[in-house]
């Protein structure tokens, strides 16, 4: 299986001006956990609920701090192509939970921790059936807190 495969839509912003707070509204929104930045076309990083989570924890203002204060610029990414299991690999040994997914120099998706777990969780069955549909119960579940505007 390949990332393509399992890999969502990465939830961007265009703007590298915004703070903690905005960016943890556009995280709950899109019901993710990370958002890439990006200025001109080109990737300037990513910020994660844990970023949010570390600055606050640390005294931050979420009106006043600016997320490229907190943001990864030094992103690990992987092409489409690239094994699930490799991706699962490349982000236990660093330590990441969203992944983003890179053809030529284009951001084309997302894979996050919760993606790989609903494949190993669907993959891993003692007869080598799926026991669930990664695609019903994994992305279509957050599609559905979405649609129904339950994010307060």
């Amino acid at each position: 299986m390949r990332v393509a495969e399992i890999m969502t839509s990465a939830a961007v912003t265009d703007s590298t001006s915004g703070t903690l707070r905005t960016a943890a509204e556009s995280m709950w929104r899109q019901q993710t956990g990370s958002l890439v930045i990006v200025d001109g076309g080109s990737i300037v990083g990513i910020i994660t609920e844990r970023d949010v989570l570390r600055a606050l924890a640390r005294g931050a203002d979420p009106d006043a701090e600016p997320i490229t204060g907190v943001l990864t610029r030094e992103l690990i990414t992987v092409p489409s192509d690239t094994p699930v299991r490799e991706a699962a690999r490349l982000m236990a040994q660093n330590w990441i939970r969203h992944l983003p997914i890179i053809e030529n120099g284009e951001l084309v998706g997302i894979l996050s921790q919760r993606d790989v777990t609903g494949v190993f969780a669907a993959l891993w069955h003692e007869f080598g059936v799926p026991e669930i549909d990664v695609d019903s119960l994994v992305r279509e579940r957050r599609l559905e807190r979405i649609e129904a505007g339950d994010l307060d």
